[in-house]
């Protein structure tokens, strides 16, 4: 059993190798480097943008930003250490993005900056939880979201969908 609490550095702090215990995620899609501040009710994270990332390739030719689609996957990441830091037996659930709304892009994200992803949760059931997010760079919001995450046993899930 993997207590998220024990992976926290002496700051309270997730590095990647921790985040990568949690989540079931792996470069190049991981869209958090680090977690600064994870409490019941909130998370803060970081993604640092690389100018070498494989997307800005092709995403916009001659003007690299990120994609919005990105940045809301880097919230879901989020959201997902967040509700698994709530839920007792995390590691017999996946956790899966239901519905999202409310979502608005304000300013580019470019190659160089780094994005904080601030979610907050808003209400949690023993099938899900509400979250809240905002995407920063500098300060200034470039994105926000609100989204709901499903809580799901792990084994009854890839079972059903494994065989197609």
């Amino acid at each position: 059993m993997v207590l998220i609490d024990d992976l926290k550095d002496g700051n309270g702090q997730l590095n990647e190798e921790a985040i990568k215990k949690i989540i079931p995620y792996e470069h190049p899609f991981l869209m958090i480097d680090k977690v600064l501040e994870l409490e019941k009710g909130k998370i803060i994270a970081v993604k640092k943008v690389r100018p070498e990332e494989e997307f800005f390739k092709g995403h916009f030719v001659g003007f690299p930003i990120m994609p919005g689609a990105l940045i809301v996957e880097g919230m879901g990441q989020a959201g997902t250490l967040l509700l698994r830091y709530n839920i007792d037996g995390h590691e017999e659930k996946d956790i899966l993005a239901y519905k999202m709304k409310g979502i608005k892009f304000m300013y580019p994200t470019l190659p160089g900056d780094e994005l904080r992803l601030e979610v907050s949760l808003k209400r949690k059931n023993s099938k899900g939880g509400v979250m809240k997010a905002i995407a920063k760079v500098r300060d200034r919001e470039v994105a926000k979201a609100s989204f709901t995450l499903a809580i799901v046993d792990k084994a009854r899930f890839r079972s059903k969908f494994s065989s197609r």
